[in-house]
This record gives structure tokens, C-alpha cells and sequence, in this order.
């Protein structure tokens, strides 16, 4: 699929789909906890930790909001 046709698509699902929309907004604010942990020069072990159960549930939600647009593909094929 395109590119631009993919961001539409996205974007008219956070406006239509409320399921989407809660994982996108999500997805954004695990993003700017991971650039927060990036932008220090050290990690903790407790920080590094953090990083990677935040790394881990940010590509589950990615994962999700595919499966939804997957789905909704489908059903404009069908």
C-alpha cells in the first residue's frame, strides 16, 4: 500500500475508530517516554528495564493497530 494512502487511512481511523484512536494515543505517549530515556546520558538498570517493557507494550500496541487496519482493508475489499 502506498504511503500516503497508509497515513489516510490511519487517520481517518483515529477519527472514526475509538479502539484505534486509544492504541495510536497510547502508542505516542510510550514514544515520548522512550525518547526521554534516550536523551540521558546513562541508564540505570532499573531505567534500561523500563526501556525494554516499554519498548515491548509500544510494538504490542503497533501490532494491534495493524491488526486493525489489516481488518479494515479487508472489509474494503470484500
Amino acid at each position: 500500500m502506498e504511503r500516503n494512502a497508509q497515513e489516510e487511512l490511519k487517520a481517518h481511523l483515529k477519527a472514526s475508530n475509538e479502539e484505534f484512536q486509544k492504541l495510536a494515543t497510547k502508542h505516542s505517549e510510550l514514544a515520548q517516554q522512550l525518547d526521554a530515556l534516550e536523551l540521558l546520558p546513562h541508564l540505570t538498570q532499573e531505567q534500561e528495564l523500563e526501556e525494554t517493557r516499554l519498548k515491548k507494550l509500544k510494538l504490542r500496541l503497533k501490532d494491534q493497530m495493524e491488526a486493525i487496519l489489516s481488518q479494515y482493508r479487508s472489509q474494503q475489499v470484500a
